[in-house]
């Protein structure tokens, strides 16, 4: 398996955005939460969040087709590869979600997306102070982050067997763990 700093440095190669680099790392953080909260492989969860868009900034019409090319080319492995191009499942790809570990991904991907968005409406502009509460309100608003798929969200928490509330807390405090690199932490 690489190592945190080669997967780091494979999402760098394939996206120059510092966007999508801090979405990599979000979805990376709230893995390795996840993970240790479930008594799983925290580095190896990771792994799977930081690369999880590694095809989308060169591909964004081709996400997660491209992926497992870039991947095989890379020599990941067909479990990594699995786990990247299921987090597309119903929205650009039919590969399903089998390991928890991809259901997980599959959920938390939006919705890190939805409470960054939350974060900097804040006048905090930080998620150290972010309640569920907070980000329930803007989940059921949808003209906030409007890109945001809910209905995945609420289909992942239903397959993981994990309610909304929950899944939401446990995505913030994974960002929380990450708040300084992702620029979440504040002025």
């Amino acid at each position: 398996m690489k190592t945190r700093q080669e997967v780091y440095e494979l999402l760098k190669k394939y996206n120059k955005s510092d966007n999508l680099v801090k979405h990599g790392m979000a979805v990376e953080a709230v893995m390795r939460y996840f993970a240790k909260q479930l008594g799983e492989d925290a580095e190896y969860w990771g792994n799977i969040g930081l690369l999880h868009d590694i095809d989308y900034e060169l591909y964004p019409e081709e996400h997660c087709h491209k992926a497992k090319e870039i991947m095989e080319k890379e020599g990941l492995s067909e479990d990594m590869i699995h786990a990247v191009i299921s987090h597309g499942w119903k929205l650009c790809i039919d590969v399903e979600p089998i390991l928890k570990m991809e259901k997980v991904l599959y959920t938390i991907d939006e919705l890190t997306g939805l409470i960054t968005a939350t974060v900097y409406m804040r006048p905090s502009k930080s998620i150290l102070d972010l309640e569920v509460k907070s980000v329930k309100k803007k989940f059921k608003s949808a003209g906030f982050a409007a890109g945001v798929n809910r209905d995945v969200i609420l289909e992942g928490c239903e397959m993981i067997g994990m309610d909304l509330d929950t899944v939401i807390l446990w995505t913030i405090e994974g960002m929380k763990e990450a708040a300084a690199e992702l620029d979440l932490a504040g002025q």
